[in-house]
Protein backbone atom coordinates (compact mmCIF):
# COMPACT_ATOMS: atom_id res chain seq x y z
CA UNK A 1 0.00 0.00 0.00
CA UNK A 2 0.89 3.36 -1.01
CA UNK A 3 0.11 6.83 1.32
CA UNK A 4 -3.01 8.78 0.04
CA UNK A 5 -1.99 11.19 -2.42
CA UNK A 6 -3.58 14.40 -0.29
CA UNK A 7 -3.39 18.02 -3.03
CA UNK A 8 -5.23 17.03 -6.48
CA UNK A 9 -2.78 16.52 -9.18
CA UNK A 10 -4.78 18.55 -11.42
CA UNK A 11 -6.13 21.73 -9.21
CA UNK A 12 -3.74 20.90 -6.25
CA UNK A 13 -6.87 21.52 -4.06
CA UNK A 14 -7.16 19.14 -1.57
CA UNK A 15 -8.43 15.58 -1.54
CA UNK A 16 -11.22 14.13 0.23
CA UNK A 17 -11.25 10.24 0.89
CA UNK A 18 -14.10 8.61 -0.30
CA UNK A 19 -14.14 5.17 0.32
CA UNK A 20 -12.67 2.82 2.70
CA UNK A 21 -12.35 -1.08 1.43
CA UNK A 22 -11.58 -4.34 3.41
CA UNK A 23 -9.18 -6.45 1.24
CA UNK A 24 -10.00 -9.72 2.96
CA UNK A 25 -13.92 -9.63 3.04
CA UNK A 26 -14.16 -7.07 0.49
CA UNK A 27 -16.24 -4.91 2.23
CA UNK A 28 -16.26 -1.15 0.80
CA UNK A 29 -18.03 1.79 3.08
CA UNK A 30 -18.02 5.17 1.01
CA UNK A 31 -18.57 8.35 2.44
CA UNK A 32 -16.81 11.68 3.17
CA UNK A 33 -13.54 11.03 5.93
CA UNK A 34 -11.07 13.26 7.20
CA UNK A 35 -7.74 12.97 7.42
CA UNK A 36 -4.96 14.00 10.23
CA UNK A 37 -2.43 16.01 9.92
CA UNK A 38 0.22 12.77 9.28
CA UNK A 39 -1.45 11.93 6.13
CA UNK A 40 0.41 14.54 4.49
CA UNK A 41 4.23 12.93 5.81
CA UNK A 42 5.89 10.76 3.07
CA UNK A 43 7.31 7.00 4.68
CA UNK A 44 10.36 8.84 5.49
CA UNK A 45 8.84 11.56 8.11
CA UNK A 46 6.47 9.13 9.29
CA UNK A 47 9.19 6.97 10.63
CA UNK A 48 11.17 10.22 11.96
CA UNK A 49 7.91 10.75 14.12
CA UNK A 50 7.65 7.40 15.25
CA UNK A 51 11.58 7.63 16.19
CA UNK A 52 10.99 11.16 17.64
CA UNK A 53 7.78 9.88 19.58
CA UNK A 54 9.78 6.22 20.99
CA UNK A 55 12.94 8.84 22.23
CA UNK A 56 10.47 10.84 23.88
CA UNK A 57 11.62 13.85 21.98
CA UNK A 58 14.80 14.12 23.56
CA UNK A 59 16.79 15.02 20.28
CA UNK A 60 20.47 13.64 21.35
CA UNK A 61 18.61 10.53 21.54
CA UNK A 62 17.42 10.98 17.98
CA UNK A 63 20.87 11.68 16.85
CA UNK A 64 22.41 8.73 18.40
CA UNK A 65 19.52 6.48 16.72
CA UNK A 66 19.77 8.28 13.88
CA UNK A 67 23.46 8.80 13.74
CA UNK A 68 22.63 12.59 12.49
CA UNK A 69 23.83 16.21 14.06
CA UNK A 70 21.40 18.04 15.88
CA UNK A 71 20.99 20.89 13.32
CA UNK A 72 19.87 17.85 10.79
CA UNK A 73 16.94 16.71 13.35
CA UNK A 74 16.11 20.03 14.10
CA UNK A 75 15.35 20.97 10.39
CA UNK A 76 13.94 17.19 9.64
CA UNK A 77 11.32 18.07 12.39
CA UNK A 78 10.45 21.45 11.03
CA UNK A 79 9.69 19.92 7.66
CA UNK A 80 7.39 17.48 9.58
CA UNK A 81 5.64 20.36 11.42
CA UNK A 82 5.26 22.55 7.73
CA UNK A 83 3.83 19.27 5.94
CA UNK A 84 1.67 18.33 9.05
CA UNK A 85 -0.08 21.91 7.80
CA UNK A 86 1.63 24.13 10.69
CA UNK A 87 4.62 27.12 11.04
CA UNK A 88 7.79 26.12 13.47
CA UNK A 89 7.72 29.07 15.84
CA UNK A 90 4.31 30.39 15.24
CA UNK A 91 2.99 29.39 18.63
CA UNK A 92 5.42 30.41 20.37
CA UNK A 93 5.39 34.08 18.34
CA UNK A 94 1.92 34.51 19.23
CA UNK A 95 2.23 33.58 23.29
CA UNK A 96 4.75 36.14 22.66
CA UNK A 97 2.59 38.55 21.46
CA UNK A 98 -0.06 37.85 23.34
CA UNK A 99 2.26 38.16 26.79
CA UNK A 100 3.27 42.06 25.38
CA UNK A 101 0.12 42.98 25.01
CA UNK A 102 -0.75 42.06 28.31
CA UNK A 103 2.37 43.82 29.65
CA UNK A 104 1.34 46.85 27.82
CA UNK A 105 -2.06 47.52 28.71
CA UNK A 106 -1.11 46.65 32.58
CA UNK A 107 1.86 49.28 32.43
CA UNK A 108 -1.48 51.28 30.44
CA UNK A 109 -3.54 50.98 33.49
CA UNK A 110 -0.50 51.46 36.38
CA UNK A 111 0.30 54.75 34.57
CA UNK A 112 3.74 53.71 33.68
CA UNK A 113 2.76 54.82 30.00
CA UNK A 114 0.42 56.71 28.36
CA UNK A 115 -1.78 55.74 25.38
CA UNK A 116 0.91 57.07 22.70
CA UNK A 117 3.34 54.73 24.18
CA UNK A 118 1.04 52.00 24.53
CA UNK A 119 0.01 52.37 20.68
CA UNK A 120 3.65 52.70 19.53
CA UNK A 121 4.46 49.60 21.57
CA UNK A 122 1.73 47.34 19.84
CA UNK A 123 3.34 48.80 16.10
CA UNK A 124 6.91 47.64 17.44
CA UNK A 125 7.69 51.46 17.79
CA UNK A 126 9.02 51.63 20.93
CA UNK A 127 8.82 49.98 24.30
Amino acid sequence: MCPALTPCPVCEKELVVSCLHCPLCDTSINGKFTTSHFANLSHEQLNFIVTFVRCEGKINRVEDELKLSYPTIRNRLREVIRASGFEPGKADSLRSDDEKRRTTLEDLEAGKINADDAIRSGRGDGE
